[in-house]
């Protein structure tokens, strides 16, 4: 732990908190005071990342569902005011990912991303907002993506980019709108991370070569970490960033600058 205190009082709820991007926001806002809800679809992996990331159990909350489901958004929202007393921050990182060619996307597929990742988004911030806008404010930082933004012929991911997409667009739209309630709310945007998601599509022996191919991709020389992207979701949430609302950051080691 660090003896930052930034986030002393503050509540956060971060669905997709179990693993990859998610769960190392959480343990970036435990180190600076806040009090965590964590969401994801397996309670399993939601009790062990509490455990390893608060095993006194007083400063870590989970709660288990499918973001695509309002009753999960209130459900998340609920658990943050029984167990903490509000909710000043979400942050919306549940995603899906598989690069599938457009022609081999069925409609399920589709559904899936656009459910999982933008109708999760909206959802969850619909929720928060209204019980940010009761608390005085708040602060909703999306997990978005490059792919929303630039299209990878090795990763063909369509379904995926307009899902991102939307999240970028709703991004700017909730900004404006949620302005007046004092509520910000930006995305940041990354390339490639190395997260789990990889291993949910690629064998567990290609996992880390097919990563390693990326690595020239970025102009910094190497892929993102779960880390790197943590660290701009927590500034974004935070007071240095309290005159930042509608942007879309990439934190993508300088994919989208251009090509070196």
């Amino acid at each position: 732990m660090t003896d930052d205190s930034s986030y002393n009082g503050k509540v956060v709820a971060i669905t997709g908190g179990g693993t990859g991007i998610g769960r190392a926001a959480a343990r970036l806002f435990l180190e600076r005071g806040a009090r965590v809800v964590l969401n994801g679809r397996r309670r399993e992996i939601l009790e062990q990342a509490a455990a390893e990331l608060d095993p006194t159990g007083e400063r870590v909350a989970i709660q288990p569902g499918d973001v695509r489901s309002a009753d999960t958004a209130r459900a998340i929202v609920a658990s943050a005011h029984k167990r903490f007393g509000g909710l000043d921050v979400l942050v919306n990182a549940a995603g899906v990912f598989k690069p599938t060619p457009f022609l081999d996307q069925t409609e399920d597929d589709f559904d899936w991303y656009i459910g999982t990742i933008l109708k999760g988004t909206f959802l969850a911030s619909q929720a928060a907002a209204r019980a940010m806008k009761e608390r005085g404010g708040g602060a909703i930082v999306n997990v978005g993506s490059m792919w929303a933004e630039e299209a990878i012929g090795a990763t063909p991911s369509s379904a995926y980019s307009a899902a991102k997409a939307g999240v970028h667009a709703l991004t700017r739209n909730l900004a404006i709108e949620l302005a007046s309630d004092r509520i910000r709310v930006n995305t940041v945007a990354p390339a490639v991370v190395e997260t789990p998601i990889y291993g949910t599509f690629l064998a567990e022996s290609e996992v880390e070569t097919v990563l390693a191919g990326f690595n020239d991709f970025h102009p910094l020389g190497r892929n993102g970490r779960p880390e790197d992207v943590a660290q701009a979701i927590v500034f974004l949430a935070g007071t240095q960033a309290e005159w930042i609302t509608g942007t879309v950051l990439p934190v993508d080691g300088g994919v989208l600058a251009g090509r070196a």
